[in-house]
């Protein structure tokens, strides 16, 4: 038993001697070495590719307004157009999913008028406006499609804006054509530097570019007239950043 309590007592007089160093000495001047973490030496260069891709599908914006001292006969001419349009649109071969309705507007003039030499506003006529978007997936009937519109009382049409449908398998390739032209620039760099050019390190996707050219034709009150039109191509772009490891 008194062996235990001397084991006892001789760990509790390393415990305060242990404690007091803790205040006493000056920790903060010791010189403990230094731990670090060096950084391979790298290169960062970004890299780009791009393609040219014909466009598969073209949107277009087809309105109807009306002006009318009464707004319920507004409506009536411009709702009575608009259905006209989407039924001929479907009949066309356009589907449901691709013909939305993209505004409408009902509002009520002012008009200026001189009362006594004081300006005043007063009530005028009503002014009704609905317009529609229409997607089309075959471009080569783009001209016919137009004649649809302008045939059937629509009074501004905009368009079409040509574009890509699926950029997956585009993306794909640039993604590998980026990657490659990085490598070359890296290279390029690591000779100069009389180095070799090791691993990848990482890659940061820098995003893709759609090089759109739409065709914004307007065509008000064009009777039956179409217009001869090419869906043409779009400019597609990627860029990423490469970070290589230098030997």
């Amino acid at each position: 038993m008194k062996q235990i309590n001397s084991q006892k007592g001789n760990t509790l007089v390393a415990l305060l001697v242990v404690v007091a160093a803790l205040f006493i000495l000056p920790w903060n001047r010791i010189d403990w070495g230094r731990m670090s973490f060096g950084q391979d030496r790298v290169v960062t260069v970004v890299g780009e590719a791009r393609s040219q891709e014909k466009n598969e599908i073209a949107s277009f914006s087809a309105g109807v307004n009306s002006v009318n001292d009464e707004k319920d006969k507004a409506i009536d001419e411009v709702n009575e157009t608009i259905e006209k349009i989407i039924a001929e649109v479907k009949k066309f071969g356009v589907e449901e999913e691709d013909i939305k309705t993209q505004s409408m507007s009902v509002y009520q003039s002012e008009d200026m008028y001189w009362d006594g030499g004081v300006q005043k506003m007063r009530k005028g006529q009503w002014r009704v406006d609905n317009q529609i978007e229409v997607i089309l997936r075959d471009i080569d009937r783009a001209t016919e499609l137009t004649k649809i519109f302008t045939e059937n009382g629509a009074n501004n049409v905009y368009g079409p804006n040509f574009r890509i449908d699926d950029t997956s398998k585009a993306e794909e390739a640039l993604f590998d054509e980026a990657i490659k032209n990085a490598r070359e620039k890296a290279e390029i760099i690591a000779k100069a530097s009389e180095r070799e050019l090791g691993k990848v390190v990482s890659v940061t996707e820098g995003g893709s570019n759609y090089g759109i050219y739409p065709m914004s034709a307007r065509m008000e009150g064009a009777g039956g007239a179409g217009f001869p039109m090419e869906g043409g191509s779009t400019t597609v772009s990627k860029s990423v950043t490469v970070v290589f490891e230098l030997k």
